[in-house]
């Protein structure tokens, strides 16, 4: 069987060249009667790869039985893989079968094989090496003749080191090894998934098709699908069903771009969005209040020396205790109006000799002039200056700490 009728008995839809290594190997892997370690995430379709195995092998005549081990009670693990006599437990009423023995000649696929307990692990080693087993509550050793095709979708032999998953039943299983690529590594292939399952949902449902323009593919690529081919076959079905209407003789398909198709697309939970650092900062000999405070000392002084160059400029100096309402609007950032009340400001000290500016003298001014506006109501001051009343204690001018 070639590779496109093979895709086509499986209903597999894609063309990366990583997807059809994976199914060559299966094929390959398939008569041999190796038992198959299928890696790859969620969704990807490693049970799909298990089919084709087991198809293409000797023991196609003999069952398959998918067990998923994730799924599976813990208490109850080993009683569903190798089944329990009469009694052997609460709730055992009568002697059960398990999963290796009802699949004796045939396939088992073990999905999500990280998931089983290591005593469970410790009885499937056995059973690969020899075929034997027990079940619970017997003494009385069994065989069976099956084949083992497993899937994770979890890195193994990292579970191997930190000690959850056993070194030797790891290397049993991964001597024959097939890697399901994810979504969001065959980019070409997701408008063709699309595709596909759009029109199946749409003719089960005698809707239109949804197709979707350039814009609108190149946004579908950018997508990482976490989810995979299962992800992206659930959003195609909703999406059709969400906009799509019935068909008629005139109208069979419904084209979107990529702004009509943006609201739809996935939200992921805890997707990586802009927030601000809150991790270790480096070290400040400044307060977050201190700091604010100071920048605002800095910008209303760049403010006032900017005012008092443009009078020199015009020759117009005021002097000492001057009302200049209008700069006072203007550094609040605010229209000023009559209502307003005016503050009375000194002219600036001259500058050090250095050409610096004295920061901390500044600011004290500022503190001042806030107490004297506000009469010395210090929480009133605190708010005009934007820093905390406490603050505003630690950096009284020295006439005020007495009050």
């Amino acid at each position: 069987m070639d590779l496109q009728a093979l895709k086509n008995k499986y209903d597999i839809i894609g063309n990366d060249p990583v997807l059809n290594d994976a199914l060559e190997t299966a094929v390959k892997f398939a008569p041999t009667g190796l038992s198959v370690l299928i890696q790859g995430e969620s969704g990807v379709g490693k049970e799909n790869v298990a089919r084709i195995i087991h198809q293409f092998s000797n023991r196609r005549q003999g069952s398959f039985f998918v067990v998923n081990c994730g799924a599976l009670p813990k208490e109850l693990v080993n009683s569903e893989l190798f089944g329990h006599v009469r009694g052997s437990f609460t709730g055992a009423v009568d002697t059960r079968k398990g999963y290796f023995e009802e699949a004796d000649g045939g396939t088992l696929f073990l999905d999500e094989i990280a998931e089983l307990p290591q005593e469970s692990q410790a009885l499937l080693l056995r059973v690969l090496q020899s075929g034997e087993f027990r079940k619970v509550g017997s003494n009385k050793v069994e065989h069976t003749d099956v084949r083992i095709v497993a899937a994770t979708n979890v890195h193994l032999y990292e579970a191997v080191k930190r000690g959850k998953f056993r070194e030797d039943l790891y290397f049993r299983l991964s001597a024959a090894q097939i890697r399901v690529p994810a979504l969001r590594e065959r980019k070409s292939d997701i408008y063709l998934l699309f595709r596909k399952f759009t029109s199946d949902f749409s003719e089960v449902n005698g809707m239109c098709k949804i197709s979707l323009k350039p814009d609108a593919i190149r946004l579908l690529e950018q997508y990482r699908w976490p989810g995979n081919v299962r992800q992206l076959q659930g959003f195609t079905q909703a999406l059709t069903a969400t906009l799509s209407v019935k068909v008629t003789p005139t109208l069979q398909r419904i084209e979107l771009s990529a702004a009509q198709l943006q609201p739809y697309m996935p939200r992921e939970q805890g997707e990586p969005i802009p927030v601000l650092y809150e991790g270790p900062q480096p070290q400040s000999a400044f307060s977050q209040d201190e700091r604010q405070a100071l920048f605002k000392a800095i910008f209303d002084l760049k403010q006032e020396v900017d005012a008092l160059k443009a009078r020199l400029d015009r020759r117009e100096l005021p002097a000492p205790q001057a009302s200049v309402p209008e700069e006072e609007a203007e550094w609040q950032g605010e229209e000023y109006t009559a209502s307003k009340p005016i503050v009375h400001v000194e002219a600036p000290r001259e500058p050090e000799k250095d050409g610096s500016l004295n920061v901390s003298r500044r600011e004290e001014d500022l503190i001042r002039l806030a107490l004297e506006k506000h009469h010395g109501n210090r929480k009133l001051a605190a708010e005009e200056l934007g820093m905390s009343e406490r603050t505003l204690y630690r950096k009284l001018p020295p006439e005020y700490r007495k009050k």
